[in-house]
């Protein structure tokens, strides 16, 4: 061992143990804080296990059993029962304000927003919709695309462009995707951005050649071209 490493060791050693000391000082120094504030923890810990274990588990479970039957009547499109219940169960209304902590009342949001949305109430569909916190990739698109469809009832284009767009970018499938790739380019037709338009249904053309947008996606890109060239001899 060359003297270089024999002269470093004590010097590492002494450093250590004046850390340890330091350590030591501190927590003998603050040993009452550190005992309250690990008290706390635990008790804070503790009152979370039993909160969910014994108040919102119960909860959840009656929430769900309440929604089964909206659920049913907005499965067959009856969305006034679904929103408001039938005297003997609950509707999703009733399900957000009786129990609005739980993970059903936050679902209840969504099919809520659907609901208001099929009975052309846009302004309710989109409270709703826009209280849903959604964490499911599957939902995510369909809530950004029905704020769109919402905004574009209300004749807000610009709106339901930008929800368009955030569904396409939420989740790369087949099923949504280019389904709002058509609605989007629909908006930038409406708004004469032609071009913007064609490209979105290149994109589905290319991306989903079996989907039912494609099949539509070269006609519509005829149609927009001519379209485009128009606004282009006018503005010669």
């Amino acid at each position: 061992m060359s003297k270089k490493k024999k002269d470093t060791q004590p010097e590492q050693f002494e450093s250590v143990e004046n850390v340890l000391t330091r350590t030591e000082q501190f927590i003998e120094n603050n040993q009452k804080i550190i005992t309250t504030v690990v008290l706390v923890i635990v008790i804070l810990v503790g009152a979370y296990l039993l909160f969910t274990r014994y108040y919102l588990a119960p909860m959840e479970n009656e929430a769900q059993g309440q929604m089964f039957r909206a659920e049913q009547y907005f499965a067959r499109d009856s969305f006034n029962l679904a929103l408001n219940g039938d005297g003997n169960y609950l509707g999703f209304l009733d399900i957000i304000d009786e129990y609005g902590i739980t993970k059903s009342a936050n679902l209840a949001h969504y099919y809520a927003g659907i609901s208001y949305l099929h009975l052309g109430q846009y302004d309710n569909a989109i409270e709703h919709l826009e209280e849903f916190d959604v964490k499911d990739k599957i939902i995510e698109p369909q809530k950004y695309g029905a704020l769109g469809n919402a905004y574009l009832e209300k004749g807000n284009n610009g709106k339901a462009l930008d929800f368009y767009l955030e569904a396409i970018d939420s989740d790369d499938n087949a099923f949504t995707q280019p389904l709002y790739m058509s609605k989007a380019a629909f908006v930038y037709e409406l708004q004469g951005e032609y071009q913007e338009a064609i490209e979105l249904y290149r994109e589905i053309r290319r991306k989903f050649p079996e989907s039912t947008q494609s099949e539509e996606a070269d006609k519509n890109i005829a149609r927009l071209q001519v379209l485009a060239n128009k606004g282009q001899d006018t503005s010669e």
